[in-house]
Parts: C-alpha cells; structure tokens; sequence
C-alpha cells in the first residue's frame, strides 16, 4: 500500500510540473501579437469629422463604450457618458462566459496609450499591456477598416472629453478565460474601403464594420451557424424580457425581402428626432438593445448601400419570435 501511494505521488508530482510548464508556455506564447506598430497619427478636422461619424453612426463604438437609457425605447446614449465604458455584458444577457466590460475610451482611460497601442487593439484585439480582448470587441470586424477610417477614428477618440470612470477587471470563466488568449489576430494589414460607385462592395464594407451580422447571425457553442448567417433570432436576456433579432435576409416571408430600399432606409431614419429618442418604456415592455437611435444617424447613401448587399445574401426563412416577456 505504502508504494501504491509513494507511485501515485510520483505521478501527481509529475503532473503538476507538466500542468505548470503549460501554463507557463501558453500565458508566455499567447496572445502572439505582432510589435506595437511605430505610428502617430495626424489629427486634422476632416479626420475627426470622419472618425465621430463612423464611431457614434456605424462602427458601434460609442454604442459599446458609453452608458445606454433602456427607460426608453431603444437604449439611447447617455450623453454625458460618452466613451466613459463601464457597460456591463455577461452570460444572461448575451452568452458570454462571464463577465465583462467596456473599456473607458475617453482620454480619462486611454491617455496613456500611444496610437500604436490604440490600433493594435482595435484591429488585432491585443492591448496596450498584451491582454487578449474577448471578441465581444468587433476587432476581427474592425481588422478590415481602411487605413483612414481606423485613423479617424483614432482621432475621433483622441477629442473625446476626459470622463473619469474606473472600470472593474473582466472575469472570464474556464476554460474561456484561456481560450481567449488564442483568438487575436496576428497582424492589420490595411485595405482602401469600396469607393462608394461600387454601391454592392461599399455595403459589404458598411456591414462588416457595423458588425450587423455579430447580433444577426445565432451562435451555438461560441460559433455563428453558418446556415443562418444574417437570419437572426440571436437571443439576448434582458431584464424585462429575451429579444430576439430579426431576420435581415431577403426573404419574403421571414426576412426583408419585400421590403423596398425607402423603407429600409425610412425605418432607421424614423428614429432619428430627439423626441423620438426619448420615448419612455414601462418595466416588462417591449423595448429593443437593437441601437436604432444610434444607427439613425448614418447617411442615406450608406443605409442604402447596406440594404443593396443585404439583396444579395441567401434569402434564409428563419421565423423569429422577436420578444418573450420576463416572469
């Protein structure tokens, strides 16, 4: 019995080491980000008009990034919270493992950042201190900005007002809290967005920084179905209820099919007025973490250029009960 037990010391002893030395090569090798690129960008007015646009209209920046009202219809910014982070995200609300949150992204939080430091995260989803972020950050999307439009809304970011505002560690479960480290990418290599001619490709540029299809696409497992990609029904767990998203695929029946580009168009630019954007909603109401108020304020061309590559994409009847009230 003594030796049975002096054998099976031995091999826990043994793996413990191999466990450690693990441990330590992975949290050593991952995340295998590349250098902080040696960059400096130029802040110009036009860059900064870009960059506000793209942050607070499309790329879902200040969406995340900010304090959001949901006693009213649509979660309408918080306007004095603007880039301050703090959001909270966690498994019942949107299946992540854990909990997590949003950076503050005004010069409060991120002052001490170079450029560098700044697009590395947001286009390879490293940090400044080599932390991988969860991809609930849109870097994988945001690894196809143009150079220009990541620059301007690096600037955008740089005029923000300094808003003070401590944001708590992220807690990730296991083995997530590893897995992370493997999902950022290696390298940014810059591409020239879609001139806006070419309506078909601008669109599909549109919606990739968007991130449209991260909430329209249901996941199983941490992955997107492949047969359901912008069909919708991703559920998000909310206090007053799950919502579901809608089917945003051609489809006559279940999806946009029927829908003519005006009306596309005229549904987000309907929520575009202030009073609009103020409509209170009652405990236990319907209300909706889609950002209308937020993607109300892109321009008609871009909106449209948007539905023009949605017209495209396999049409997917995929019916989606689009809210179940809380019990």
């Amino acid at each position: 019995m003594k030796k049975f037990f002096k054998v099976l010391g031995i091999i826990v002893g043994v793996l413990a080491v191999v466990i450690i030395a693990f441990l330590f090569y992975f949290n050593a090798s991952f995340p295998k980000a590349e250098p902080v690129p040696n960059i400096k960008v130029e802040i110009t007015p036009a860059r900064i008009a870009r960059g506000e646009y793209l942050a607070n209209n499309v790329a879902g920046c200040m969406d995340c990034h900010s304090q959001r009202d949901y006693t009213k219809y649509a979660g309408p910014i918080i306007p004095f919270t603007r880039g301050q982070g703090g959001e909270r995200y966690d498994g019942p609300m949107a299946g992540v493992p854990g909990v997590i949150y949003a950076y503050n992204i005004t010069p409060a939080g991120i002052g001490n950042w170079s450029d560098g430091e700044l697009i590395r995260a947001i286009t390879t989803g490293v940090t400044k201190d080599g932390k991988a972020l969860f991809p609930l950050m849109p870097y994988i999307n945001f690894n196809h900005l143009s150079q220009e439009d990541l620059y301007s809304i690096v600037a955008y970011i740089r005029s923000l007002k300094p808003v003070e505002n401590k944001i708590p560690e992220r807690k990730l479960d296991f083995p997530m809290n590893l897995i992370v480290k493997t999902i950022p990418l290696s390298s940014y290599t810059p591409a020239s967005a879609p001139g806006m001619s070419d309506t078909l490709a601008y669109g599909k540029y549109l919606i990739t920084i968007a991130n449209c299809g991260d909430c329209h696409t249901p996941m199983d497992k941490g992955q997107p179905i492949k047969s359901l990609v912008f069909a919708g029904g991703m559920e998000f767990h909310m206090p007053w209820g799950t919502i579901r998203t809608a089917n945003i695929t051609p489809d006559n029946e279940t999806g946009i099919g029927k829908w003519t580009k005006e009306q596309f168009i005229n549904r987000f630019k309907s929520l575009a007025s202030d009073s609009v954007q103020n409509v209170p909603v009652k405990p236990h109401e319907f209300n909706t973490i889609m950002p209308w108020t937020y993607y109300a304020g892109m321009k008609d061309e871009d909106l449209g250029a948007i539905y023009t590559y949605l017209r495209t994409v396999k049409p997917v009847h995929h019916e989606v009960i689009k809210y179940t009230v809380a019990q």
